[in-house]
């Protein structure tokens, strides 16, 4: 079994060893998510298994047997809404030579769990298909370490808190820890019916089961935090229906798309269930939180790319992602959270940890690219709904962000957005590729800072070209203007400083020397996203970009594999990223090269055939494709990731060169083309304002047919050939 891939970057997760069951099962509502090994169980040796809530792992261990023994496995698998976990067990042989023997296979353990608020719900049903009575005991194994999710990721503590004593009633085991932060934090296992035996690590039931009859146990986990939170106790089936009511209305409110690829419509379906999942419902609308295990959390970029991705679907996301980000935007100076007026948050986190202080993240700026993307989601915001209103509401936040840019993002006046951290535990790098070896040059050295990316620049260019165009629309004519040209004079700057015709593109960044990173990097695709780059090295770049030193045949890689720090394994110097893909896709789409476009988006659809669940992981090894077999997995990718999720819809757009005039009530489609595995593609419930439009896209030899086969409302259909 390979092992995991240890980063370098203190703040990533450590990885020691390979989890003792690759097929995990993920469910998530809110703030809580459990990951379960495919038996159902969490082993006290997985690393990262667990239920979660705030940052803390509230049962690190949970394990099912049947007379001392481990069920054998027959199934399991996560519905496809992502709302409840089946597991199906059978026993093994049981006193093989005594006079209680029991043939493997006579009981069927049926197992479901689900989530609700901040609990876990499991029905468990034993049933007797035998011709015997037979009498066996059920035990449940539980414990619980109250780990904070950055000690579970390897952060190493020289001290702890204090785990109180368990508390044993009848049929409820309360599990106990007292933070150094002072705060008590319980785990309350509630069990129906009593067990015959329960202590403060088993519930024992003795079951005696008549030919063809059943046995029902109920076990409820509930998350609490002292003075934060409680959990309701309610029973399993009123957590059922909460869970449905509450899931079903997302998943039937949004836009489907149907195709003529059976699967293909797998992958889009379970990315539109991952979406629902790990959107969280806050104060300021939903969110949705980055990846599960290790970033499930509001994340400042991710939330701004996923909502993006997701824009054409669902123009809400963005609303809530905006929101939030408005309400959380940096509103004076702390080095340690590396926060400045008008920067947008990076990351904000919950646990004991981040409440001691002994990591930076409770709420965190360490990014130099969430807050220009916040400004231009705005304004793509605003060309998707034309919603004015709303960017009223967050007219200052934007003006605040805008100076960011010019006082503090350009930290040394050259005209360019660099970044260096401010304290010293902050983030080395601050971009989308993170990582502490993510920067550097053509010989293996590592980037000075202050650093200036190139797809930051990219960033900010389209950020003041949607901020000049609010401006005008908010009577600012002269903030318009300003911003128009500061536009023209960077994207003029930046061609200067930042082409590199030795390697065929832009270089990955300038160092604190305004030297530049000689680095062929997936980066400089994000320039044809963001419009910055010149027409004739965007056309150069996408060929470079598939070239076989970048396209390995699933994807674009995060750098060539010529250069010196290439590492198929890495985590962004070799991989590759499905949401980095459909930036680049997007971006070839916007300047004319849709036939490339669909090359990534052919090689991201074979990806998700071999993915388990048809789930599109944060990450994959970034290995020469090979014939008859999938690409190499990372071994510690969230899976589901949220812009990994939204990729595949950002694809679709960006190969129909789909936009919207929501002033004109029109649907545009520029140069439409779908890929060869797709030969139509039905989009219901496409909102357009307050209508919704209903589509048949069929492909031909020379063009692409659009039918419009219902629709709520007068809109137009623009198809320009």
């Amino acid at each position: 079994m390979v092992e995991k891939i240890r980063l370098e970057d203190k703040w990533y997760i450590l990885a020691t060893s390979s989890p003792p069951d690759e097929r995990r099962r993920v469910l998530k509502h809110n703030d809580t998510f459990a990951m379960f090994d495919r038996f159902g169980d969490i082993q006290s040796i997985g690393l990262e298994d667990g239920l979660y809530h705030g940052d803390t792992c509230f049962l690190s261990h949970q394990e099912l047997l049947i007379e001392g023994i481990r069920p054998l496995f027959l199934n399991s698998t996560v519905k496809d809404d992502n709302g409840l976990f089946i597991v199906e067990l059978m026993n093994p042989d049981l006193h093989p030579h005594g006079r209680n023997a029991v043939a493997k296979g006579t009981l069927h353990i049926f197992r479901a769990k689900l989530l609700w608020n901040n609990a876990c719900y499991e029905h468990i049903r034993v049933v007797n298909y035998g011709l015997e009575r037979v009498k066996t005991k059920v035990e449940l194994h539980f414990g619980a370490d109250f780990k904070d999710m950055f000690e579970v990721r390897g952060f190493g503590r020289t001290r702890r808190g204090q785990m109180l004593e368990p508390q044993v009633d009848e049929s409820e085991l309360t599990l106990s820890y007292r933070g150094l932060d002072d705060v008590i934090r319980r785990s309350h296992i509630l069990l129906n019916p009593m067990p015959e035996k329960l202590s403060a690590s088993c519930a024992e039931f003795c079951l005696d089961l008549a030919p063809k009859s059943e046995a029902h146990l109920y076990v409820t986990i509930g998350c609490e935090q002292e003075g934060d939170f409680d959990f309701e106790r309610i029973e399993y089936l009123s957590a059922f229906k909460s869970l449905n009511d509450c899931t079903q209305p997302r998943l039937n409110r949004r836009c489907r798309l149907v195709t003529s690829d059976p699967l293909f419509n797998r992958w889009v379906e379970r990315s539109n269930a991952d979406l629902v999942m790990l959107t969280t419902s806050l104060k300021d609308g939903d969110y949705p939180y980055a990846g599960v295990p290790w970033f499930s959390t509001t994340f400042g970029r991710d939330g701004i790319l996923t909502a993006w991705e997701y824009l054409w679907i669902e123009p809400a996301f963005a609303k809530g992602v905006l929101a939030f980000l408005a309400a959380h935007q940096a509103t004076e100076h702390n080095p340690l959270q590396d926060a400045e007026p008008g920067k947008i948050l990076h990351e904000a986190r919950n646990g004991e940890l981040a409440a001691l202080n002994e990591i930076p993240f409770r709420l965190y700026y360490g990014t130099v690219d969430a807050t220009p993307l916040f400004v231009a989601l705005a304004g793509a915001y605003y060309e998707r709904t034309g919603d004015l209103a709303f960017i009223r509401t967050i007219w200052p936040n934007i003006i605040a962000a805008l100076k960011w840019i010019d006082e503090y993002g350009d930290c040394d006046g050259d005209g360019f957005i660099e970044y260096a951290r401010r304290g010293d535990r902050g983030l080395v790098q601050q971009g989308w590729k993170d990582s502490d070896d993510s920067v550097f040059h053509q010989d293996g050295r590592m980037a000075e800072p202050p650093i200036a990316l190139c797809e930051v620049q990219g960033y900010v260019y389209e950020a003041r070209l949607h901020a000049a165009r609010l401006a005008r629309l908010l009577d600012e004519p002269a903030l318009s203007l300003e911003l128009d040209a500061a536009a023209v004079q960077l994207k003029k700057k930046f061609n200067e400083a930042f082409w590199c015709d030795e390697i065929g593109m832009y270089a990955l960044a300038l160092d604190g020397r305004k030297q530049q990173c000689k680095v062929a990097s997936s980066n400089a695709g994000h320039t044809l996203w963001s419009g910055i780059a010149t027409p004739r090295r965007a056309e150069r770049i996408a060929k470079r970009l598939l070239e076989e030193d970048f396209f390995c045949g699933w994807g674009i890689r995060t750098i060539s594999s010529n250069e010196l720090r290439y590492n198929p394994m890495s985590y962004h110097n070799g991989s590759i990223w499905p949401h980095d893909n459909a930036i680049i896709a997007a971006g070839m789409s916007r300047y004319g090269f849709t036939d490339k476009a669909l090359k990534i988006f052919t090689g991201m659809r074979e990806v998700s055939l071999y993915m388990d669940q048809n789930r599109m992981p944060e990450l994959f090894c970034g290995f020469e494709k090979r014939p008859d077999e999938g690409p190499t997995l990372y071994p510690v990718a969230c899976s589901p990731q949220a812009w990994a999720a939204a990729s595949v819809f950002y694809l679709v757009q960006a190969c129909l060169g789909l936009s919207f005039d929501p002033h004109n009530r029109q649907i545009l489609f520029k140069h439409p083309q779908l890929p060869d595995f797709l030969q139509s593609v039905d989009i219901r419930g496409l909102p357009v304002g307050s209508s919704t439009v209903d589509l048949s896209l069929q492909r031909y030899p020379n063009n692409i047919g659009i039918n419009v086969v219902g629709k709520d409302g007068n809109v137009q259909i623009v198809n320009i050939a």
